[in-house]
């Protein structure tokens, strides 16, 4: 199955208001792992930004004087997300958003729903943890995965922490890692400025530090499952 792990940043939380997008970031899977390819660009949204908007996304509008408007990215993003299962925290914010997005950029463009199906993870939290809180940073605690870099909030980086909060609310499987690399192949990959997305190697042969941090893994699972986890269950039959 071809996913597409998504984020938006606005320009204020009501697209009543006439609030609209400046960053949209994405990240493909397939299979549930990541392939290296992503889509990632900030838009002019021809407004200004609220002042706690901006505070949250560190976004100010002379950032974005010089960046493309939506209808000039439309194309390129309805061509990314086609036929995928789009994962999304809190669907309704951002689904609405684009929708309201591609309305103004024609009637041919549909709405998302045309090019892509859609899975919310906070649905899925709230299912799977009733009665606590499900900010993707309160997920990225509960399952362990690392946040740290998350200061402000970013289209790319949501999009990345979500992938990675997915496979361990529906599997367990250990974090898929998107890696920041300045120094990989710009030629073969999207790119925004020195952002590019790639894929760790595969690790043949697990170190002492790799042992340590999975075994932190299935702590914090035996904890979000309130006993012993599956993953840890096949382990221990495993050894013995």
């Amino acid at each position: 199955m071809r996913q597409v792990v998504l984020d938006t940043e606005t320009t204020g939380l009501e697209v009543q208001q006439g609030h609209r997008l400046v960053e949209i970031g994405a990240v493909e899977m397939i299979g549930r792992r990541p392939t290296g390819r992503h889509f990632h660009t900030y838009l002019n949204p021809e407004r200004a930004i609220d002042e706690e908007a901006s505070k949250v996304t560190g976004i100010r509008d002379e950032d974005l004087v010089d960046k493309p408007f939506f209808r000039d990215k439309v194309e390129e993003f309805l061509a990314f997300i086609k036929g995928a299962e789009l994962i999304i925290h809190n669907a309704a914010f951002d689904v609405g958003f684009l929708d309201a997005e591609l309305r103004m950029a024609g009637a041919q463009y549909g709405r998302v729903a045309d090019h892509a199906s859609v899975l919310d993870t906070l649905v899925m939290a709230r299912t799977m943890y009733p009665g606590q809180r499900n900010s993707l940073d309160a997920l990225c605690k509960r399952l362990g995965v690392d946040n740290t870099k998350r200061d402000l909030h970013g289209g790319l980086l949501d999009a990345q922490l979500l992938a990675d909060v997915y496979i361990a609310m529906t599997s367990g499987q250990v974090g898929l890692d998107f890696v920041f690399d300045p120094g990989a192949d710009r030629a073969a990959s999207s790119h925004l400025d020195d952002i590019v997305i790639t894929r760790r190697p595969i690790v043949l042969r697990a170190t002492a530090d790799e042992r340590t941090l999975h075994d932190k893994r299935l702590d914090a699972l035996d904890k979000a499952a309130g006993g012993q986890s599956v993953w840890r269950k096949l382990e221990s039959d495993t050894l013995h």
